[in-house]
């Protein structure tokens, strides 16, 4: 069996990735994992945040992706996620500008489930400008 795993990435508008990696890390809700070739089988949902590939040859490449789920199974990593694009197609003014809408509206929430959504968005939101950064991240607008 070869080494590595089929991974596919997958959003509304795209077939982003659908190619046969060594290694693949995902932002999990609870935290990065790593899927190595033959992997145990499981499911996660998505936070968002970086995806990085490493083919057989070392190239490693990066994928924003904003939520979603992952499924790991004997035949590969399909992630489905809400939105997903090339870190050279990341858009840090977007996220910016969703952080302060967010921010915007925690300030007229009304209720205390619509407080607590708004103010775990609102961390997302800034750990993922964080993280952005954190990865070196140069050419992202």
């Amino acid at each position: 069996m070869a080494e590595g795993t089929k991974l596919d990435i997958v959003s509304p508008e795209r077939l982003l990735v659908s190619e046969h990696v060594a290694s693949v890390t995902i932002p999990g809700t609870d935290g990065y994992f790593a899927v190595l070739g033959e992997h145990a089988p499981m499911m996660s949902t998505l936070r968002p945040g970086f995806i990085t590939t490493v083919d057989a040859g070392g190239k490693s490449a990066q994928y924003y992706v904003r939520g979603g789920f992952v499924d790991v199974s004997p035949a590969g990593v399909t992630i489905l996620a809400e939105q997903a694009v090339p870190t050279s197609e990341f858009d840090r003014a977007e996220i910016e500008a969703s952080l302060l809408q967010a921010e915007k509206d925690l300030a007229a929430a009304s209720t205390p489930e619509a407080r607590t959504f708004l103010e775990e968005l609102i961390y997302g939101l800034r750990n993922l400008l964080i993280e952005a950064q954190h990865l070196g991240q140069t050419h992202i607008h």
